[in-house]
């Protein structure tokens, strides 16, 4: 459902391609599981419908309709990109994009086992990324600024799920991030969201970043916080030295944000288990991973 309580469904989809873009409403849609903010359908073998359920306003949308082509080219692992707009309408007052498949599957449902190969494959994309926004790229209030900035997100987290036995280093991380200088280069491009269910995996190693809806100017360090949140254990190292960029405060940075989504990845474990609106039993292990990684 959406905060409109419209049903999202097949019909409805095909309906809203019928009205916009009668060129693909014949080709084949199935739900893709997942999405909270966003819900996904694959149409055909090549195409997505990416509709706007939970989000309360079109940004995040229009962000990727925006961006996506300018920063696509450039990298070196496939992103959807937007190829058709959706517009609201009479049967449905929301946007949708129809937006190219990522082959793959989500990392929150698979796993890396070629831990090198996709350690040196984040270390790529993300050098690519991360250049030099334009003075027009969007910034985010939420994302992209000092660890200082996010305490109080930190601590609700903190307290909410943080195991006794971790307590004391991942508060030890955390205020070593809040310590470490600020990112002094100029706002880069930065993901936003990095996390299991943002990256799909093939072979065992990483082929794809989708969800770009937080792309932004901003400290890269949010997204080097993927090192521990993405990358299987020990691979931390063999990733910066990859990235090759990132100096000692940035890292510091990036530790203390991985420690706060890890710890985000586990309150939405939580409430998958309890049956809670928005919960992803599956986060939480991931989470916890991540954590201990940190």
């Amino acid at each position: 459902m959406t905060d409109t309580d419209i049903e999202i469904t097949a019909d409805l989809v095909r309906d809203l391609l019928r009205e916009q873009h009668p060129d693909l409403a014949d080709l084949g849609i199935r739900e893709v599981a997942g999405g909270w903010g966003n819900q996904m359908w694959r149409l055909g073998d090549e195409l997505a419908v990416r509709i706007q359920r939970m989000d309360p306003t079109p940004e995040l949308q229009l962000n990727e309709r925006r961006w996506l082509p300018v920063l696509a080219p450039r990298l070196p692992l496939p992103v959807p990109t937007p190829v058709r707009s959706g517009e609201p309408s009479a049967r449905f007052p929301k946007h949708w994009t129809v937006m190219t498949w990522v082959p793959g599957d989500p990392l929150d449902c698979s796993s890396i086992s070629r831990g090198d190969h996709a350690a040196d494959a984040l270390a790529d994309f993300l050098r690519a990324l991360h250049a030099e926004a334009p003075a027009d790229a969007p910034v985010s209030g939420d994302r992209g600024g000092h660890p200082k900035e996010c305490t109080g997100g930190f601590d609700r987290f903190f307290h909410a799920v943080v195991p006794d036995d971790l307590a004391d280093d991942v508060r030890a991380v955390w205020d070593d991030a809040v310590a470490a200088p600020e990112w002094e280069g100029p706002p880069l491009w930065v993901h936003g969201d990095l996390h299991p269910a943002n990256v799909v995996v093939s072979d065992g190693t990483l082929s794809g970043v989708i969800d770009f809806g937080d792309i932004s100017a901003g400290d890269p360090a949010w997204d080097l916080a993927a090192a521990w949140v993405i990358l299987p254990a020990g691979a931390a190292s063999r990733f910066f030295h990859a990235y090759g960029r990132a100096d000692a405060g940035t890292v510091r940075r990036a530790r203390g944000l991985a420690a706060m989504k890890s710890l985000f990845l586990m309150l939405m474990g939580r409430n998958g288990d309890l049956g809670l609106p928005g919960g992803k039993p599956a986060w939480g292990p991931a989470g916890r991973a991540a954590l201990i990684a940190c």
